[in-house]
């Protein structure tokens, strides 16, 4: 049967890896930390990667960010190879196309909420009254509009991280890559981050990866990417697009 193109079912994936290896040292000190992963990941899924310590999830999701580059094998993003690009087209891919929060935040401690907001804009060249107004939009989605002048200091870790979002969908990527986001947080504003993270994916689109050992935040992915020993050990489908799982 034929496929239909705008079937998103069957389009071509957003990310597509084969045969990726990520090979560190040499000789005696030689550490293969990747050993030939195989995933697709389709636009405006949510996607949870979990594995112990040494399974090669951090090192996927550093190729994934275009922060390092395989050692063989191919990584597609939109149809075109990643590990074939130098590193400033990798730079340039990273401030135009991603998305980074991480877990400790990353936030300037002596900078607004709206000044933190507005860095990628400022790295891209944006005037001033554009970057305002744009990182206004961002911190608003995030519900934190009326905090625009507090510092970091003055906010709490879930207004932090919500900050760090603003920050990391401001240029509006089409993957926002989440490492541990919710590592630093209690249960009741881990649950608050994820029901964010969930909101953007669906209302607007954005592919969410994101790295977690905890499996109430896995939950909440529509697919599940589990790596063992430096390999995709399954995949996992859960629940259907739009649906949020009920946390108890």
């Amino acid at each position: 049967m034929a496929s239909n193109p705008a079937d998103p079912i069957a389009a071509a994936p957003l990310i597509s890896m084969r045969g990726v290896t990520k090979t560190y040292g040499s000789g005696a000190t030689l550490f293969q930390a990747l050993k030939g992963v195989d995933l697709d990941i389709a636009g405006g899924d949510f996607v949870a990667v979990m594995g112990p310590s040494g399974s090669g999830k951090s090192t996927t999701m550093n190729i994934l960010g275009c922060l390092d580059v395989p050692s063989a094998g191919s990584f597609l993003f939109r149809g075109h190879h990643v590990e074939a690009i130098d590193r400033d087209q990798r730079a340039l891919l990273r401030r135009r196309y991603l998305g980074f929060v991480f877990q400790g935040f990353n936030l300037l401690s002596r900078t607004s909420a709206l000044e933190n907001v507005e860095l990628p804009l400022l790295y891209r060249g944006d005037e001033k009254k554009a970057r305002r107004e744009i990182a206004m939009a961002a911190l608003e989605k995030v519900g934190l509009d009326r905090w625009w002048d507090h510092t970091p200091a003055e906010l709490s870790g879930g207004q932090q991280q919500r900050v760090a979002i603003a920050r990391a969908i401001v240029t509006q990527p089409d993957v926002l890559l989440a490492d541990e986001p919710t590592g630093n947080l209690d249960s009741e504003r881990s649950i608050e981050i994820m029901e964010l993270l969930t909101d953007l994916n669906r209302g607007s689109n954005i592919t969410v990866l994101m790295v977690t050992h905890e499996p109430d935040m896995a939950a909440f992915a529509r697919t599940v990417v589990h790596f063992k020993d430096g390999l995709v050990e399954r995949i996992e489908a859960q629940h259907p697009p739009g649906v949020v799982p009920e946390m108890h």
